[in-house]
This record gives structure tokens, C-alpha cells and sequence, in this order.
């Protein structure tokens, strides 16, 4: 979450008015995250996020994030569905951009998360995806491996090479070797593609909300737990491995994982910290000085990256 677009309150309050969802009281924008504009606000009546998507979310997909999210919703999973307007309309328009007023879910997001949080959290990652079985709609990964290589090359060794020295040869060889080992039998579904702690809403070791679907896509279901594996099982700067998060995620997913999925989460592993490696590169690089944006350290994957090729059996 972030904020790049401004809304004035005159602007919101007049934006509530299609909603019956009671009038402004207050609203604060959310400085976390580098994909969207989020504000809290609260209302006479009730708590909302509110999301005017940026220039990363394209507007013609914001249909198929919605479909997903009611989908979700209907089946009893913790996920925030977006508020229809009195006219039935999900998706608006705000300050030029595209906006979704949406439900707000209690909990806290985690940064140090136990074995017992990351089970929870598997779990309904697993939920999800049984849940998303029936799940008509599909969209491409924006992000997907046929991406990474192109991003490389659009980051540029000069560039890439200032976040540390010899940083694009580095990631061109492991990128070569992940690519000619991607799968391409293994089992396909919808998927959130970026379900990290922060992204995951908990009260004590209970789930009470997945967040931040707007990378979701149609890809291998198996992908979808190595991003996680990869994000939930290191620090911050992506050091000091909690090996029994790890085992925690693989246990609570459970017995839905296939032995063609298991064997390939070293790779599909590597590949995640390619992919957040080099997005995160590109916002290092390109996210504006003005911006109330935290940038998010590529290292951080680098460092992952390595742990990965150091430990081929992490998955075992």
C-alpha cells in the first residue's frame, strides 16, 4: 500500500455520497507498499479502505480481481470484497484514477511470524486454492517468468550494477538456469502470487483476513507456496532462515501439495526471488523522491537467493 495520489476531503465525502456506507469522519493514507494509492477512512457507520489503483494495475483487470474476491467471499473466506455503490457498482473513479471502496478486515499483519502463524497462514493459502477451483475467470501473470528476463534488460546493468556492483551478472546466470528448469506439468489454478505476512491478517495464530490480491493471476498452484516459503521464512534483509516457519508453511498446506509440486519448489523458490529481486530493483530505481512510499530493499532477495542455492534441499 502507498499513497500517490492525493484526495481531498471535500473530494472523498462527495465520492461517499454513492455509498450507504455514512459520512466522512476521517481518512489517513497508508504509506506501506509500492503498488497502489490506500487511504483508511471512517465513516458515521462504519471503517474502509479505500484503493485508487495506479499506473501498475491496469484498469481492464480490475474486473477479473473483483470477480475473484466475491467468489472468495461467498465461500466464507477472509478476504475484503469490494463495497457496491447503491447502483451495484463496484469499480469507480476518483481523483482521474480507478477506485474501489472495500470492506476493512480487523487483525494485524505480522513481521516476525511463529511456526503456529505460518501454519494458520498455509492453510488458508491451501483453502484458497481449493476454493478457486471452480474459478472460471483467468489472467495472465504480469509478472511471470516469461517477464523476469525482459525486466532484467529494462532495469539495465548500469542501473542494477549501482544497487551492487556485478548485481545484473548475478541475477542473468541465475536467471538462465531458473528459466531452463521452470515447470511446465504442474497443476494450475488462480493464485494471490504475493501473499507475504503483511499481506496475511491475523489475531494471535488465527487468520482473520488475506489481503493485496492485485497481483493475482492464473499460474501454478505450487508457485504461489514457494513466493510464500520465500517471504515468511526470513528476516527482513532476507538473512537468519526460521527453518521451522519453512516446515510450518509445507505442513499446514498440507496434503493437497502433489510430488511433482513438492519436487519443483526448489526451483519455483529461485525463480520467486528473481521475480521480487528485480521488481523491487525497478522501484528502487524509478519510484519518485515525492512519493510517501517505503522502497523495499532488492538485497533483501539477493540474500534469499543465495540461501536457496546454498540449501537445494530446503524442500525435502
Amino acid at each position: 500500500m502507498a499513497v500517490y495520489t492525493q484526495v481531498s476531503a471535500e473530494a472523498l465525502a462527495a465520492f461517499l455520497t454513492r455509498y450507504d456506507a455514512g459520512a466522512l469522519v476521517s481518512a489517513k493514507g497508508i504509506a506501506e507498499g509500492v503498488e497502489n494509492s490506500n487511504y483508511l477512512v471512517d465513516t458515521t457507520s462504519a471503517r474502509f479502505i479505500l484503493t485508487l489503483y495506479e499506473k501498475r494495475v491496469a484498469a481492464e483487470d480490475l474486473p477479473f480481481f473483483m470477480a475473484l474476491l466475491a467468489h472468495l467471499d461467498a465461500r466464507g473466506l477472509p478476504v475484503p470484497p469490494a463495497i457496491k455503490d447503491r447502483t451495484g457498482t463496484e469499480i469507480q473513479e476518483l481523483a482521474g484514477r480507478p477506485a474501489c471502496l472495500i470492506k476493512f478486515l480487523t487483525g494485524v499483519s505480522l513481521s516476525d511470524p511463529t511456526p503456529a502463524q505460518a501454519r494458520s497462514a498455509a492453510r488458508a493459502m491451501a483453502a484458497m486454492h481449493e476454493a478457486l477451483a471452480d474459478f472460471a475467470p483467468t489472467r495472465d501473470n504480469s509478472m511471470g517468468v516469461a517477464t523476469w528476463r525482459p525486466l532484467l534488460e529494462r532495469c539495465g546493468r548500469a542501473a542494477m550494477d549501482t544497487i551492487r556492483p556485478g548485481l545484473f551478472d548475478r541475477v542473468d546466470a541465475a536467471l538462465a538456469q531458473v528459466e531452463a528448469a521452470w515447470p511446465a506439468d504442474l497443476p494450475v489454478s488462480a493464485i494471490h502470487a504475493d501473499l507475504f505476512p503483511d499481506n496475511v491478517l491475523m489475531l494471535g495464530d488465527a487468520v482473520t483476513g488475506l489481503i493485496d490480491f492485485y497481483f493475482a493471476c492464473t499460474d501454478l498452484r505450487a508457485y504461489d507456496l514457494a513466493i510464500m516459503h520465500t517471504a515468511w521464512m526470513f528476516d527482513a534483509r532476507g538473512l537468519n532462515p526460521r527453518t521451522a516457519v519453512g516446515a510450518a508453511l509445507l505442513e499446514g498446506y498440507g496434503d493437497g501439495l502433489t510430488a511433482a509440486e513438492r519436487a519443483a519448489l526448489p526451483v519455483l523458490a529461485k525463480g520467486a526471488c528473481i521475480r521480487f529481486l528485480l521488481s523491487r530493483a525497478w522501484d528502487w530505481i524509478h519510484t519518485p523522491a515525492d512519493a510517501l512510499v517505503v522502497r523495499k530493499d532488492p538485497l533483501a532477495y539477493l540474500n534469499r537467493l543465495d540461501w536457496y542455492e546454498a540449501n537445494p534441499d530446503a524442500f525435502a
